[in-house]
């Protein structure tokens, strides 16, 4: 799981300040406010790890990625060049970290890890984008147990230096030689284990940044519209895709998995789960998925809608039914573990779905699979206010932990624009309410009633003279 995220000149941020990241994270805001940059960067880095261009520092993304952010200057704070990008993040470990110093036989672990670097444009233009430093700590019950990391010497070509706190680097004997480039924003090359006598560790670390990006994934504000026929010929889709084209896929593949909502809850097929949460919700009485005929590797989604006894096919109902479905999908479908982001899981649902919704992802994060908790963390950009009341009336009701929620709300009023921390308490009301957060609602209602006094007084008048 994230827990903590600090961005710094990238697109409208010049800093994001500490984000705090909680199994369920919101983050508010206008449109064209920012809100979208924090995924998209997110997104950038595991488009990164895996690339197979181990030199490419970043790798923004092409038509086919889930995000395409350009060149250096079309990302960077105020489209300066001259402005590097700065990051950092700490996470939680899904195995404890292990490793001795084979010199002096002290042994190091961890459950948590935080890594930080700094990027930007070189003067060489052989090498245009270049990692000035980075760093990883090693963290066992949030006390720091060991540092390492690389650092660009100045006046350099390109060269590096190592260096390592509360662990002694050893170097090898011989003739001392550079310890390498940095691969890609965040790995030890294989010079530095080279290089030294005990840095065998370091191959660990890039090891555990590649398997934290493996675990996240990433679901856009516009998904594919509904189709009266799915092929699937077995594959197993590690997600639902950005655009949910692959959610009757994984529906099929995760076939036979058992979940639960919550610990020594009811135990469900994974599709009576779907099921039950899009019933939860007030959208449909049931679901399922049925093959065309034992000769064809085609499959329809059928639908019986409340109130009805009519099966239907899933192009036949609302919309919003085929707008949220992989949401729900990808939310249960997704391993243990794993770290979803998603824009607008509220689109096109009524506002009584919208709520309901945010009863679902309470579900999702209470989720149990195999005997064990299945630790999912959603991170969501969303822009609705029926979804956050109910999330303030669950943490009021004690049926979700005011430490389970963090939210953010993009201030645009502000130069440059600031990320604020919503303030909720353990009574769910938000202390700090940005004005017009979701617009005047108060504003709307006076206007609104000194229009209508106003036009009944003219009526009334009218009605005045009027003979009898």
């Amino acid at each position: 799981m994230l827990r903590k995220l600090r961005l710094q000149n990238f697109k409208i941020w010049e800093d994001t300040g500490s984000i705090r990241m909680a199994p369920i994270t919101l983050f508010f805001g206008a449109n064209s406010s920012g809100k979208s940059s924090i995924g998209q960067f997110l997104m950038m880095l595991k488009q990164t790890v895996e690339s197979p261009d181990r030199k490419a520092v970043f790798y923004p993304g092409d038509r086919t990625s889930a995000v395409q952010l350009g060149s250096y200057q079309d990302m960077v704070f105020g489209r300066d060049p001259d402005k590097k990008i700065a990051f950092e993040y700490q996470w939680d470990l899904q195995d404890a970290l292990e490793f001795t110093d084979p010199i002096l036989k002290q042994s190091f672990s961890g459950d948590s890890m935080s890594f930080g670097a700094e990027v930007g444009l070189s003067d060489k233009d052989q090498h245009p984008l270049m990692v000035n430093h980075l760093r990883y700590q090693v963290f066992k019950d949030n006390d720091n147990t060991m540092s390492i990391g690389m650092e660009r010497k100045a006046g350099t070509k390109g060269e590096y230096k190592v260096d390592a706190e509360k662990y002694s680097l050893t170097r090898k004997q011989g003739r001392a030689w550079s310890p390498g480039v940095p691969v890609r924003f965040y790995g030890f090359p294989d010079e530095v284990v080279a290089y030294h006598q005990n840095a065998d560790f370091v191959k660990d670390l890039n090891l555990e940044h590649e398997k934290f990006f493996r675990l996240l994934s990433y679901l856009g504000p516009l998904r594919m519209k509904a189709e009266r026929l799915y092929p699937w010929t077995g594959v197993k889709h590690e997600s639902v895709g950005y655009a949910g084209e692959n959610t009757v896929a994984a529906i099929l593949a995760a076939k036979g998995r058992k979940i639960s909502l919550g610990y020594r809850g009811k135990t469900r097929l994974f599709d009576e789960i779907i099921a039950h949460e899009l019933k939860k919700m007030g959208l449909i009485d049931e679901f399922k998925v049925n093959p065309i005929s034992a000769q064809r590797q085609e499959y329809e989604v059928k639908v019986r809608t409340k109130g009805s006894k009519n099966w239907v096919d899933l192009p036949d109902v609302g919309f919003g039914i085929s707008q949220v479905l992989p949401v729900l999908v990808q939310c249960f479908y997704a391993p243990p573990g794993s770290i979803i982001l998603m824009e607008q899981p509220e689109i096109h649902l009524h506002p009584s779905a919208q709520s309901a919704l945010a009863d679902v992802l309470i579900d999702v994060i209470n989720s149990w699979g195999k005997g064990a908790a299945r630790n999912i963390q959603l991170i969501i950009e969303t822009h609705s206010e029926h979804f956050l009341r109910r999330l303030q009336r669950r943490i009021a009701e004690e049926k979700l932990s005011q430490d389970k929620v963090s939210a953010y709300f993009a201030n645009i009023t502000k130069t440059p624009t600031t990320l604020e921390p919503l303030q909720i308490d353990l009574f769910g009301n938000i202390r700090n309410w940005p004005e017009n957060f979701f617009g005047d609602e108060i504003g709307d209602i006076a206007a609104h009633a000194k229009a209508a006094i106003k036009k009944r007084t003219k009526q009334s008048g009218r009605k005045s003279e009027v003979p009898e």
